[in-house]
């Protein structure tokens, strides 16, 4: 096993004090959105293996069987399938969905052929691999997360009283659930965004002016008046009233499966994905909006937010998912508790969120590592640890 040095991404939404505060480190004053733990080539972990620093990427190109273990190799090929992140959201994300495994093979073929350069603003598919994501609360946790029921959604947009919205709730309240919210948000992303301007306007005023008088939507018209005060204008707000207003506590997750619209709002969390940068977004960006193959992606299901609570499998607390590419776990650990034994036949990154915690190796010459508050270790397939100290560890790690 090996201690992992990792990058934080300073992107402009993230915040300036939360995972500095994590890590006990003085905050430098810019954000600090996401700190990056695996073999991404855009921010790959360096760990010090043999002749000195080298990244993850590269170790796992040197050896996959030996790193990633026959089974994950057979399953994903000779590359780490997930992608590991702490995420700290001080403004929020763009509102986005990602394509199923089909969708991505097809879109990146149609790019690759038409000769569309892989850094082009205007590009959808970066790569052939879906993108589903786990997040997982630190601290209490705001986001978005698939559509509201399309009643739900009228009785929200009908309780501001603003009359642009008007339209809008008498087709949510007069159509099929699914082509009702098609033909809301099609109307909503294929105005033109200064002819909306206005309407986004008058409905972060009213969500403003509503959220402290309480009720059903209060929460729910507090995030759009902090959405529309980080996006004025963006018609990325209309879009978000349709969605799921979800707030997690910690040890709570989301899983965002595709065609799920959803935005993350803030707070702390640790994010686990599938390792591909497949985005469509629908708002709340300066980025590129495809409208066309955003509404061909989208699932236009209605559906609760879907907060998922872990599952105790043995002291094991699983997050149950759908996906293969990887796993998500927690353990709590109380001092004087016996060892925990972490053998695996895959990969897996153990990363500390509270506490201090103790990871012994009995690969070759008994070694020990330490991990606290925001660092991690990363233990090839097959490598046999245990687990001791006061704190609480997640373990991401793949299905093979």
């Amino acid at each position: 096993m090996d201690r992992l040095v990792n990058t934080v991404r300073p992107y402009a939404w993230g915040s300036i004090t939360a995972l500095p505060d994590l890590l006990g480190v003085p905050p430098t004053g810019e954000p600090q959105a996401e700190m990056w733990l695996g073999a991404h080539p855009g921010a790959p972990s360096r760990l010090d293996r043999g002749a000195g620093p080298r990244s993850l990427a590269d170790v796992i190109a040197a050896d996959p069987e030996g790193e990633l273990g026959a089974d994950a190799v057979r399953a994903f090929g000779p590359r780490l399938p997930f992608l590991f992140k702490i995420l700290a959201a001080g403004a929020p994300l763009s509102l986005q969905v990602h394509p199923d495994r089909t969708q991505a093979a097809a879109g990146f073929a149609d790019e690759e052929a038409r000769g569309i350069p892989l850094d082009a603003p205007h590009r959808n598919y970066k790569d052939a691999n879906h993108k589903p994501e786990l997040l997982c609360a630190l601290t209490p946790f705001d986001g978005l997360c698939g559509f509201r029921h399309p009643d739900q959604a009228a009785d929200l947009l009908a309780g501001l009283d603003v009359d642009d919205l008007k339209p809008y709730v008498d087709v949510l309240r007069a159509s099929p659930e699914e082509s009702a919210l098609r033909e809301v948000l099609t109307a909503v992303l294929g105005a033109e965004p200064e002819a909306l301007a206005e309407t986004v306007e008058r409905t972060a005023t009213a969500a403003a002016q509503l959220a402290p008088k309480g009720g059903p939507h209060a929460e729910a018209y507090a995030a759009l008046a902090a959405i529309a005060h980080h996006y004025p204008g963006d018609r990325g707000v209309l879009a978000a009233a349709l969605l799921n207003h979800v707030r997690l506590q910690p040890g709570e997750a989301l899983f965002l499966g595709a065609g799920i619209p959803h935005a993350y709002l803030s707070g702390l969390g640790v994010e686990l994905m599938a390792n591909s940068d497949n985005v469509l977004r629908c708002g709340l960006t300066p980025k590129h909006v495809d409208v066309p193959e955003l509404l061909r992606v989208v699932r236009f299901t209605p559906r609760d937010a879907g907060v998922l609570r872990p599952e105790d499998v043995d002291g094991e607390e699983v997050y149950d998912t759908p996906i293969d590419e990887f796993r998500l776990s927690r353990f709590v650990l109380a001092p004087g508790a016996t060892p925990r034994p972490l053998a695996a036949r895959t990969p897996q990154i153990l990363l500390c969120t509270a506490g201090a915690v103790r990871l012994t190796s009995d690969r070759g010459t008994t070694r020990d590592l330490t991990l606290t508050p925001g660092t991690a270790a990363f233990a090839p397939a097959g490598e046999r640890l245990t687990l001791a100290g006061d704190g609480t560890v997640f373990r991401a790690t793949v299905v093979a």
